[in-house]
């Protein structure tokens, strides 16, 4: 283990150590401000990202008004786009919000209700725990963690806090999702059989900034602020605005895509976590730098922890053809419920034939639709973002209100982490990967997983 890694090890488990002692500090205040029904919610902005622009505050912008949600101020720690970010605000809101060049100045407003947090993927965790500390609700985008150290740290600050927390995994408040779920826990789908996941692109600019990257300065951006708790590393501009290409900063395809994918087998088999992970791929095409995969396939073992039943999942995704695009599809024993077509159907299922042949019955499923709603927007006409993430919005804004659980509470975000981070274990050292129940700890090569 080199002096990195050793290094890396210590601070997050300093980080831990602190936040389970509650010595993790803020310089913002921590009081609850009680929400009456007609109060304006005021909302700060945790890093003026592509993600927030394009969907998150269009979709905020779908349902504020009528819930009375107002943005105040807006933290980014590079000044061109804190600087960018706080006058589109501005421009799109019709008044005026206050520029912090850190969380510390956001948090220390007065009367700061909620945030928003789309900042780089290793920082999800110790953002998250930052605004539970200073007394603010949070829409937190996923992965909700990349390491054990950060996603326990997070979970325990989350509820000891009681704050309304909202993990960015919008397929559940999606209506084709929720029917799936129900329809699965009904038992009308019969027993999973196996699960296949992917998510195909063509896109050889995907995660990558060149323009932005030509444009940053050292002396415009707070670095050490940037690494958080992770190991202390030269100034790149790449890894900055290029993160999710580069570990520990992100895990590339699994924290961005298979997170949500693998989100909704937890949420239909009520399982936390798989029992083991193994994966292969590798950087195929894209030889650009990076230090993530552009190609990948990843396989599950889900069931029981007695092993008295199972199941197989699997995740593959590539970034050089996009065949096969996005969706997951769930298979038993009397057909398939495919969320690509957001059908259930006797594809594939068991026919009279060689049913009879093994003295079995068929158990052909009957088609059913699983969308069969419109999900509910501010105005459908003119909604901003997508439907799924403005649906998302929208239950944390009106949870932030009711103070009932969001649909996408943060264990949703721990046990998607638990995922997450047994795939990169078994990505990074080529061993399967097991998860550790009692310590709340991922194992691969015999070993507890820890970077």
């Amino acid at each position: 283990m080199d002096n990195t890694r050793r290094k890396f090890i210590k601070q997050s488990a300093l980080i831990a150590a602190a936040t389970y002692a509650g010595t993790f500090t803020s310089s913002a205040k921590s009081y609850n401000r009680i929400i009456g029904a007609n109060d304006r919610v005021r909302v700060g902005v945790v890093g003026f990202s592509d993600r927030f622009k394009d969907t998150l505050f269009p979709c905020f912008l779908n349902h504020n008004k009528e819930l009375n949600f107002d943005i105040v101020g807006l933290s980014d720690i590079w000044n061109y786009r804190r600087d960018l970010g706080v006058a589109y605000v501005k421009e799109k809101m019709g008044s005026d919000i206050k520029s912090c060049r850190n969380n510390d100045e956001l948090y220390a407003m007065k009367d700061l209700d909620a945030v928003i947090v789309s900042t780089a993927d290793f920082q999800h965790a110790m953002h998250t725990i930052e605004a539970v500390k200073a007394g603010c609700d949070a829409y937190i985008e996923k992965p909700f963690a990349e390491t054990m150290a950060d996603a326990k740290a997070a979970l325990k600050a989350v509820n000891e806090s009681k704050k309304i927390v909202q993990i960015g995994s919008q397929r559940r408040s999606g209506e084709n999702y929720a029917t799936a779920a129900q329809y699965i826990q009904d038992g009308k789908f019969g027993a999973i059989t196996a699960v296949d996941l992917v998510w195909n692109v063509n896109q050889p600019g995907r995660w990558r900034r060149p323009d932005l990257v030509a444009k940053l300065k050292e002396e415009d951006i707070d670095w050490k602020r940037f690494l958080v708790n992770r190991p202390a590393d030269n100034y790149d501009p790449r890894k900055y605005l290029e993160y999710r290409l580069f570990w520990p900063y992100s895990s590339g395809m699994p924290g961005q895509w298979m997170s949500h994918q693998i989100d909704t087998v937890h949420w239909f088999t009520k399982l936390k976590h798989p029992r083991s992970v193994t994966a292969n791929g590798g950087i195929y095409t894209w030889k650009d730098g990076r230090q993530n995969w552009d190609t990948m396939v990843a396989v599950f073992d889900y069931g029981q922890p007695d092993f008295s039943d199972g199941f197989q999942v699997t995740f593959t995704s590539r970034m050089q053809n996009s065949v096969g695009d996005v969706g997951e599809v769930y298979y038993s024993n009397g057909g398939e419920l495919n969320l690509i077509t957001n059908k259930v159907s006797p594809k594939g299922g068991l026919k009279e034939r060689e049913a009879a042949a093994m003295g079995m019955k068929s158990n052909l499923l009957e088609p059913f639709d699983l969308s069969t709603k419109v999900i509910k927007t501010a105005s459908d006409a003119n909604m901003g973002g997508d439907a799924l993430t403005s649906g998302h919005m929208r239950n944390w804004m009106e949870c932030v209100r009711s103070r009932k659980t969001p649909n996408a509470p943060v264990e949703a975000g721990y046990y998607h982490s638990i995922a997450n981070i047994m795939t990169n274990a078994a990505v990074r050292t080529g061993a399967k990967a097991s998860f550790d129940e009692q310590k709340q700890e991922v194992i691969a090569g015999g070993k507890i997983f820890k970077y």
